[in-house]
């Protein structure tokens, strides 16, 4: 598929179809539709007969500012049902019926929704809410099979409460993450094939784990997992299927993943080594605490009357990364770790890290020198990518999704076994 992308020199606003069909989530995609209007984008909803009983079109249009779209007779003149598709730089559906995915997969027009995907040379996303039974459906299975192999973005349902009192897979993701898919695909309009991960199977551990002292106290650290998250969100606009393991990360979970959550580093380990098993790529984000107290009290420690100090016996944790590197699920993994580095008077940041890609074995090492430390939380992030082939790549400070996509090329660029590329050595 190719991308026309949103214009670079600012001399329109990116135009976004936002199509919305029959399903009780459609008031969803209200607040989708919000979020792409406050940060500049031009929408034109257009949804099915259907989702109109659920929505009326004077809300569309009050929240978009434009005439709402809703069949191939309105505005005949203009032939709508060429020209929207034609003038999009991205369309969305959300939530996307099974219905419309079925007539989508066998290329029928009978509305405007479908007309629009017909013609629409720029990126397709379609975000499905649905029953846990119509996804898991073979036909509905086979309709998603099929508009992946033509370049849509089909973005995984989650997990949650369904229609009435079902809950199970089928769940609309949150609006502000199908927002992050969209401006990420968005963002590469620029590039040949924006979904070059399609087809890739890939796990991302993201947060800190902890390890109790008592049912109160914990030893761990400030690693927010904006950095996994990031890597996670990057990852599903680039077409790849995504595990996260995330440990105690309160952030909403990105849209199109499977998440798994864990809190001490014994749990980290479990599920990562179980989510690897196939898997192409292995990115570990995660920061596991180094040390766990050699016995767990079954109430808080209390203070000393005399204020003395409390002894602390502390074990090792396994290392996960040196563990991955050394024993991989599937020949061929590419493993990713994270070093959060300071300098000492034993070495500079790159004479720790150097020494930490030689002691793990791991493919790529993206290096973070932390001792002022702001990257724990921020938005932003600057970092020296290594590779065990000796390259070196630095990635200025920018947006974590930026580095994340620096990451990104570096897997696929192995993993595809054609070298890395932008690097220097």
């Amino acid at each position: 598929m190719t991308s026309a992308g949103p214009p670079v020199d600012g001399a329109r606003r990116p135009h976004v179809v936002l199509g919305v069909s029959g399903g009780i989530a459609a008031y969803k995609a209200c607040e989708l539709l919000r979020r792409f209007t406050e940060s500049g984008h031009d929408v034109t909803v257009v949804p099915t007969a259907a989702a109109l009983e659920f929505v009326g079109a004077p809300t569309w249009a009050a929240l978009s500012g434009r005439p709402v779209a809703t069949d191939v007779w309105t505005q005949v003149h203009e032939v709508p049902h060429v020209r929207i598709g034609q003038s999009a730089d991205l369309v969305v559906v959300a939530p996307a019926t099974a219905d419309v995915m079925a007539r989508a997969a066998h290329g029928l027009a009978d509305d405007l929704l479908t007309n629009t995907l017909l013609t629409a040379r720029c990126p397709v996303v379609l975000a499905p809410a649905m029953h846990t039974e119509m996804w898991e459906h073979p036909a509905t299975r086979d309709n998603v099979t099929t508009l992946r192999s033509r370049g849509v973005l089909v973005i995984e349902p989650a997990e949650g409460r369904l229609t009435g009192a079902d809950t199970g897979k089928g769940r609309l993701p949150e609006p502000g993450e199908i927002f992050e898919v969209c401006t990420g695909l968005l963002g590469r309009g620029d590039v040949p094939e924006p979904l070059d991960l399609a087809g890739m199977r890939v796990v991302v551990s993201a947060g800190g784990t902890r390890e109790y002292l008592d049912p109160v106290r914990f030893l761990g650290n400030r690693s927010s997992g904006l950095q996994g998250l990031a890597l996670a969100r990057a990852a599903v606009a680039r077409g790849a299927e995504v595990t996260v393991v995330a440990a105690n990360v309160s952030l909403p979970d990105p849209a199109g993943t499977k998440v798994v959550r864990v809190e001490s580093t014994a749990e980290l380990r479990e599920a990562v080594l179980q989510a690897a098993a196939g898997a192409d790529a292995v990115v570990m984000a995660a920061a596991p605490a180094d040390f766990r107290p050699r016995s767990v009290s079954s109430a808080k420690i209390k203070k000393s009357d005399d204020g003395s100090a409390a002894a602390i016996e502390l074990d090792q944790n396994p290392d996960i990364l040196a563990e991955l590197s050394r024993h991989r699920p599937t020949p061929g993994t590419v493993v990713v770790g994270f070093a959060a580095e300071t300098g000492d008077d034993a070495g500079s940041v790159m004479d720790h890290a150097r020494a930490k890609l030689a002691r793990k074995g791991c493919d790529l090492l993206v290096v973070n020198d932390v001792s002022d430390g702001q990257v724990f939380g921020s938005p932003d992030n600057e970092a020296v990518v290594l590779g065990a082939d000796g390259s070196t790549t630095p990635v200025p400070r920018g947006s974590k999704t930026a580095l994340a996509h620096v990451v990104w090329d570096l897997v696929r660029a192995r993993a595809g076994g054609d070298g890395p590329r932008s690097e220097t050595s």
